[in-house]
Protein backbone atom coordinates (compact mmCIF):
# COMPACT_ATOMS: atom_id res chain seq x y z
CA UNK A 1 0.00 0.00 0.00
CA UNK A 2 1.33 3.46 -0.90
CA UNK A 3 2.21 6.14 1.66
CA UNK A 4 -0.70 8.25 0.42
CA UNK A 5 -3.18 5.36 0.72
CA UNK A 6 -2.03 4.45 4.24
CA UNK A 7 -2.42 8.06 5.39
CA UNK A 8 -5.81 8.51 3.69
CA UNK A 9 -7.12 5.26 5.17
CA UNK A 10 -5.93 6.24 8.65
CA UNK A 11 -7.57 9.69 8.47
CA UNK A 12 -10.81 8.34 6.98
CA UNK A 13 -11.17 5.55 9.53
CA UNK A 14 -9.96 7.34 12.67
CA UNK A 15 -11.21 10.90 12.21
CA UNK A 16 -14.01 10.84 9.63
CA UNK A 17 -15.27 7.36 10.63
CA UNK A 18 -15.84 6.24 7.06
CA UNK A 19 -14.17 4.22 4.36
CA UNK A 20 -15.51 6.44 1.57
CA UNK A 21 -12.69 8.02 -0.43
CA UNK A 22 -15.09 10.80 -1.42
CA UNK A 23 -15.09 12.12 2.16
CA UNK A 24 -11.59 13.59 1.95
CA UNK A 25 -9.62 15.61 -0.57
CA UNK A 26 -5.84 15.19 -0.35
CA UNK A 27 -5.43 18.97 -0.19
CA UNK A 28 -8.02 19.51 2.58
CA UNK A 29 -6.67 21.28 5.67
CA UNK A 30 -7.31 19.07 8.69
CA UNK A 31 -7.38 22.03 11.08
CA UNK A 32 -9.39 24.47 8.95
CA UNK A 33 -12.02 21.85 8.18
CA UNK A 34 -12.17 20.52 11.74
CA UNK A 35 -11.07 17.02 10.71
CA UNK A 36 -8.27 16.74 13.29
CA UNK A 37 -7.93 18.69 16.54
CA UNK A 38 -4.80 19.24 18.63
CA UNK A 39 -5.15 15.88 20.39
CA UNK A 40 -5.70 14.22 17.03
CA UNK A 41 -2.46 15.71 15.72
CA UNK A 42 -0.56 13.97 18.53
CA UNK A 43 -2.26 10.67 17.64
CA UNK A 44 -1.49 11.26 13.96
CA UNK A 45 2.19 11.88 14.76
CA UNK A 46 2.32 8.66 16.76
CA UNK A 47 0.81 6.78 13.80
CA UNK A 48 3.33 8.29 11.38
CA UNK A 49 6.28 7.42 13.61
CA UNK A 50 5.16 3.81 14.01
CA UNK A 51 3.88 3.20 10.48
CA UNK A 52 6.77 4.78 8.60
CA UNK A 53 9.60 4.37 11.14
CA UNK A 54 10.35 8.09 11.24
CA UNK A 55 11.02 10.49 14.09
CA UNK A 56 8.92 13.65 14.12
CA UNK A 57 10.87 16.40 15.86
CA UNK A 58 9.14 19.14 17.85
CA UNK A 59 10.12 21.83 15.33
CA UNK A 60 8.63 19.71 12.52
CA UNK A 61 5.15 19.65 14.10
CA UNK A 62 3.87 22.43 11.86
CA UNK A 63 0.92 22.69 9.44
CA UNK A 64 3.27 22.69 6.45
CA UNK A 65 4.16 19.11 7.37
CA UNK A 66 0.99 17.74 8.95
CA UNK A 67 -2.14 19.63 7.88
CA UNK A 68 -3.27 17.63 4.83
CA UNK A 69 -2.72 14.28 3.17
CA UNK A 70 -0.54 15.97 0.55
CA UNK A 71 1.58 17.73 3.19
CA UNK A 72 2.06 14.51 5.16
CA UNK A 73 3.06 12.49 2.09
CA UNK A 74 5.67 15.10 1.17
CA UNK A 75 6.92 15.20 4.75
CA UNK A 76 7.15 11.40 5.15
CA UNK A 77 8.97 11.03 1.83
CA UNK A 78 11.47 13.70 2.90
CA UNK A 79 12.09 11.89 6.20
CA UNK A 80 12.75 8.49 4.60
Amino acid sequence: MSIEKKIRTYILENYLFTSSDDALENSSSFLEEGIVDSTGIIELISFLQKEFSIAVKDDEMIPENLDSVNNIVTYVVSKR
